[in-house]
């Protein structure tokens, strides 16, 4: 029986089995980079490659419109978020996020997060153990609120970080998880939506040129202003993304463990390595398996065929473990990026293409200056790691350690951060 007639949950059910996996097991058993498959009722192509990146963003054979599932808006991106326009629309959407990302508004953010952690630190050094997973989306939360211009929650910013972490958590699972997925989203968005319509009407001050003014003043390319539900979705796709650094942050601390001998470099400030570090714990650690989009017209990869309207995949997770493109790719080797920049459609952590009119997150710059600085902090505190489980669950969608790193005995760093 050929692979696109077959039923659907022959190839949807072993991808939520086996997650991360899935498409790398496929691309072993295939002839080349490519795996033609059948996913959500729809026949698929998955790809992977520099040459697939650019395949991929090209956007005269792949949009993202009507692309991403229901539930993966309904808990992750939100309905009506830049991640599904496509074309004037997008660009127009788009220039609302790349100013936000200029490096002196990043050099500004980082700025607070790190304040942010110093202060957290101190707290750490007076309790019996404390979970990095946890703290760092607390003091992540703290930080983007305060530089996006977002007045705290009510709740208090553990509880935002819990209903952020869990947007990411749930939106590639069913049940429970996904569940608190979807809470968390609604109770943000109302609480967002509120603040949106308090600007407007001038009962709340916005900092001006803060993500906050910026995002209540945006024009979309009709001309017309964001809905306060849609702008209230846009600030959660700067303030969730950044807390999602959160996953870095535990996987840094993970390769900080096995890998003790990095913590020199990184504790006296090296920036060429701690750049390295940095990218190398992008590329090695799962963190997005794949992303997809629909073919727009007829396609032919790689002699393979797919017809308009079909998936078409690009294996993430699997690229960034390519042996012909790193030689040695499960192992953690920060030298490797001492030797060569990160190219855009090579290293793909977060997507590839141009992220000023393509669908690379924008947001890239972020994660890699705050990991930067806080995988310094993190090398310079002192605590122990006691017995836990490490693992990480390649099956887990999106997965971390499953402990979330817990460390004792934690206490400030001898000098002063630089």
């Amino acid at each position: 029986m050929d692979v696109l007639s077959r039923p659907l949950g022959d190839r949807t059910l072993p991808l939520l089995v086996e997650g991360y996996g899935w498409l790398p097991n496929r691309m072993r058993d295939s002839a080349g980079p490519v795996v033609r498959t059948r996913l959500l009722g729809r026949p698929a192509l998955a790809l992977r490659g520099p040459d697939a990146v650019r395949f991929f963003y090209d956007e005269r054979n792949v949009q993202r419109h009507r692309a991403i599932p229901e539930p993966v808006l309904g808990t992750l991106f939100g309905h009506g978020a830049v991640h599904t326009l496509d074309g004037p629309a997008h660009r127009a959407r788009k220039g609302l996020f790349l100013p936000l990302m200029e490096p002196d508004r990043i050099a500004r953010l980082v700025d607070h997060v790190t304040a942010a952690w110093d202060e957290a630190v101190l707290a750490w050094s007076g309790r019996d153990s404390v979970v990095l997973f946890d703290e760092a989306s607390t003091v992540l939360t703290r930080g983007v609120h305060h530089w996006a211009g977002v007045p705290p929650a009510d709740a208090g910013a553990e509880s935002t970080a819990r209903d952020m972490i869990a947007m990411v958590d749930g939106f590639a699972t069913a049940g429970p998880r996904h569940l608190r997925a979807r809470r968390a989203r609604a109770r943000q968005e109302e609480r967002l939506a509120a603040l949106v319509t308090g600007v407007r009407s001038g009962r709340v001050p916005a900092p001006a040129g803060s993500v906050l003014d910026l995002v209540c003043r945006h024009r979309d390319a009709d001309g017309g202003a964001l809905d306060a539900d849609t702008a209230a979705v846009e600030l959660l796709n700067v303030l969730r993304p950044t807390v999602a650094v959160s996953w870095f942050v535990a996987f840094a601390a993970h390769a900080l463990h096995r890998r003790p001998g990095h913590r020199a470099a990184l504790r006296a400030g090296d920036p060429a390595f701690t750049a390295a570090f940095t990218h190398e714990v992008r590329r090695f650690y799962p963190f997005v398996p794949f992303l997809g989009g629909l073919a727009v017209r007829d396609l032919e990869w790689r002699g393979e065929a797919l017809p308009a309207g079909g998936l078409v995949v690009l294996d993430v997770y699997g690229q960034n473990h390519d042996e012909e493109l790193w030689g040695d790719p499960y192992v953690f080797r920060p030298e490797r990026f001492r030797d060569r920049a990160p190219g855009g459609d090579t290293l793909i952590p977060q997507g590839g293409g141009d992220p000023r009119t393509g669908h690379r997150c924008p947001g890239e710059g972020v994660t890699v200056g705050v990991l930067e600085a806080l995988t310094q902090r993190l090398a310079r505190l002192e605590y122990t790691v006691p017995e836990q489980n490490l693992t990480i669950a390649l099956h887990r969608v999106p997965t971390r350690p499953r402990s979330g790193v817990v460390v004792t005995g934690v206490r400030p760093p001898r000098e002063e951060p630089r």
